[in-house]
């Protein structure tokens, strides 16, 4: 019998047939998770679909606002009053806008497991594979199937495998990793694959880095991103769960069939830089050194960990924020702004200059807040750089990692972190 990847194995236990690559399944869906932008779509749907009725397993359904929150209009403020009426009608698990963002509350609060086949109203929901969960983003539509039904067809994806070794410079992180693979594969290079990350540099990483390395899966067109469960993610679960024990056996075998294996040695990789207007255009720090900040975007769902604030922190440290350039700082979620208050990161990032804002999306979606005007530059943490993303069509975004970030943020411009 041929061998299978991890993402094969998954797919295959949650449809209950023997499935590979390009194989199609009716999978059990084990968590759903809706908010508020995709969310109300979705609910019409099922109404449609069941007459009124109940969702399939209301404690498998987990809703949370991250998009607009505080609500920026009136019809956002009425999206989210259906929402809960809903989550109160269905007895649905509802975090409303307290908790901060969907991708870090879903693994924060222990509603990924290892194995599980996980899908969000939300194209980042790969973020979850950091675990060893098969997650993915799908649209309203398939939503309202999945909240009807409990099940959603799935054409099992090809793998396409990164192999990391080397060790990282200091200042270089697992953002600047995924970057650079970004820009060897393509915005389309991963289509409907599963990109799964191993090697000896994925082994080392902490789960706030390998959650940025899935979370940006979809950036290379990925159906999801996966890593192999092993100790780090079991500790981190330990956190949330005492008892928990990771199973064996939940990784690809040695004779897995892949579309393609790719080996990156970082060793000396440079910190990596997205530019305007496609995350795949990435040039190394050095050659885009020099070009004016007027603001600096320090959080969203691939870069607003604790671990990620304590990067930018440790360079803003005791300094004060170009006169010319604003920074706004914005924490994952409630738990991780908590976290960098207690260690003293918070008051760091006041005393530099910086605007530390509430657990949200903020200028990730072109929100309520920190937008910017037409000809200006946002040096962003986030994960796309696409026209019009952080306000003005003719504004302009560059994609970095958290040390680049406050490096930018110290000199208003773009620098390279290991030179301050």
């Amino acid at each position: 019998m041929m061998g299978k990847t991890i993402s094969e194995k998954i797919l295959s236990e949650k449809t209950g047939k023997d499935l590979y690559a390009r194989d199609f399944g009716f999978a059990r869906v084990d968590k759903a998770m809706v908010h508020d932008i995709t969310g109300p779509l979705a609910i019409q749907g099922m109404r449609e679909i069941t007459g009124n009725g109940k969702v399939w397993d209301s404690s498998r359904v987990i809703m949370l606002f991250d998009h607009q929150v505080p609500a920026d209009s009136i019809i956002a403020a009425e999206n989210q009053k259906m929402l809960r009426e809903f989550a109160k009608e269905q007895g649905i698990l509802n975090y409303d806008v307290y908790e901060g963002i969907c991708h870090q509350i879903m693994v924060e609060k222990g509603h990924v497991l290892p194995g599980e086949l996980v899908v969000g109203g939300d194209s980042h929901t790969c973020t979850y594979g950091a675990l060893g969960a098969f997650a993915t983003g799908i649209g309203s539509t398939d939503m309202a199937a999945v909240l009807a039904l409990g099940r959603l067809w799935f054409k099992v994806p090809e793998t396409i495998r990164f192999e990391i070794y080397g060790k990282l410079q200091k200042r270089v992180v697992s953002k600047d990793v995924v970057l650079k693979l970004i820009g060897i594969v393509g915005a389309d290079g991963a289509t409907y694959c599963a990109c799964e990350f191993a090697g000896e540099t994925i082994e080392k990483m902490d789960m706030a880095q390998r959650l940025t390395m899935c979370n940006m899966a979809i950036e290379m067109g990925g159906k999801t991103g996966i890593i192999e469960p092993d100790r780090v993610v079991e500790e981190y679960l330990k956190e949330i769960y005492p008892e928990y024990r990771l199973e064996d056996g939940l990784k690809s075998d040695e004779d897995a069939v892949y579309k393609q294996k790719i080996t990156l040695d970082v060793a000396d990789l440079e910190p990596q830089v997205a530019v305007p207007h496609r995350v795949d255009n990435v040039k190394p720090v050095s050659e885009v050194t020099g070009i004016k900040a007027d603001q600096v975007f320090i959080g969203s769902c691939t870069n607003g960990r604790y671990e990620d604030l304590k990067i930018a922190a440790e360079i803003l440290k005791g300094e004060t924020v170009a006169k010319d350039t604003r920074v706004i700082v914005i924490p994952a979620s409630r738990g991780e702004y908590v976290k960098a208050l207690k260690e003293g990161l918070i008051e760091i990032f006041i005393e530099a200059g910086a605007l530390v804002e509430f657990p949200c999306c903020g200028p990730c979606m072109g929100g309520a807040f920190g937008l910017i005007a037409g000809g200006e530059v946002s040096v962003s943490t986030s994960n796309r750089n696409f026209i019009g993303r952080q306000g003005s069509p003719e504004g302009k975004i560059y994609l970095v990692s958290p040390a680049t970030a406050a490096a930018t943020a110290l000199y208003g411009e773009i620098v390279d972190p290991r030179a301050v």
